[in-house]
């Protein structure tokens, strides 16, 4: 999915990505407003995950879409 798409599908995608990673908050999903790099980032701290593995999740997640 290219930025564009990601951030024009942003509203729509919230849920899923809640779902998805339960840990992220309501003012992490304001903080991140469609930016892929900045959801990486929030999963990375969230999960305490490395950036490659946060980025592997995020893309494997789209690929499921």
């Amino acid at each position: 999915m290219n930025k564009d798409i990601f951030e024009g599908n942003w509203k729509q995608l919230k849920g899923r990505i809640k779902v998805q990673w339960g840990r992220l908050t309501d003012d992490d999903m304001d903080v991140i407003e469609g930016r892929r790099d900045i959801l990486a980032g929030k999963i990375q701290e969230r999960y305490g995950l490395s950036k490659d593995e946060a980025r592997r999740q995020l893309d494997d997640w789209e690929k499921s879409l």
